[in-house]
């Protein structure tokens, strides 16, 4: 089981635009961190480098999983080191069920990864239960992945999939957006059953009010590019009453400074 993450300088572009400036950023399992920023400030970009998205380009910095070079590894690799990225926006897998792909995806995961056969019986039993915790009709075992599903439905599959794969680290890239108040509720209870000594998570989001019921440990404000400033979850209380505004002026920040793509998300 991994149980550090350590990003040190972390930059990255996408097609010869720059758009990570710096990152400095440890995560441990056992701690859950926030990372807020106004639209273009590179969060998502982040995520997406993290579990090695082909489009973006690492110009330079490290990161290491325990120790060992977690940007040489391919991104089916970094996934079985536990490392599980919540996509902002899930993708429709036609052809695949959604039973199919747990099994599978937790053969390699655990199963498969320590040589032993899997209990098909128990993974199934698990499945189930999950299923009935995040009030996912248990039809949609036999659904193609995603497909024709709601977008509340999408998010809250993301976090079956979490419960049944149990990673060590889940970067969460904006898993709040769209839901509604109780589609919210529930894909935060699917996190917070996950919280303990053996998990940790990286929850990217734009609002607080994820953040109240998945309360961080660790708060981070990224603006263009880098990590402006740290701190508890009281920074989640000042960027709601003050905005952005004050990173800037604060942190001698230039208005047009290095600017991101509006093309980019996050």
């Amino acid at each position: 089981m991994a149980k550090l993450i350590q990003v040190r300088n972390l930059q990255a572009s996408i097609a010869g635009k720059p758009i990570l400036q710096g990152i400095d950023l440890d995560i441990r399992v056992g701690e859950v961190h926030a990372l807020m920023g106004p639209n273009g400030s590179g969060k998502s970009t982040l995520a997406n480098v993290l579990m090695g998205h082909p489009a973006y380009t690492v110009t330079g910095g490290s990161v290491l999983v325990d120790g060992q070079d977690f940007l040489e590894l391919k991104p089916d690799e970094r996934a079985r080191m536990g490392v599980f990225l919540a996509f902002q926006y899930p993708v429709e897998i036609p052809g695949v069920t959604v039973g199919k792909f747990l099994k599978r995806a937790a053969e390699v995961r655990g199963a498969g990864a320590s040589g032993k056969s899997m209990d098909v019986s128990a993974f199934i039993k698990q499945m189930r239960e999950a299923m009935d915790f995040m009030e996912i009709d248990q039809q949609f075992i036999n659904r193609y992945l995603n497909q024709g599903f709601s977008g509340g439905e999408k998010k809250r599959m993301e976090v079956l999939q979490m419960l049944v794969l149990k990673p060590s680290f889940a970067i969460l890239d904006e898993t709040d957006s769209g839901l509604d108040i109780d589609a919210l509720k529930i894909v935060a209870k699917g996190v917070n059953k996950l919280r303990g000594d053996a998990f940790g998570a990286l929850i990217i989001t734009h609002y607080q009010r994820i953040l109240t019921h998945i309360v961080p440990d660790y708060v981070h404000i990224m603006y263009k590019g880098r990590i402006a400033t740290s701190g508890g979850k009281e920074l989640v209380e000042t960027l709601e009453s003050r905005g952005y505004d004050w990173v800037r002026a604060q942190f001698g920040i230039e208005e047009d400074a290095h600017e991101v793509a509006s093309a980019v998300n996050g």
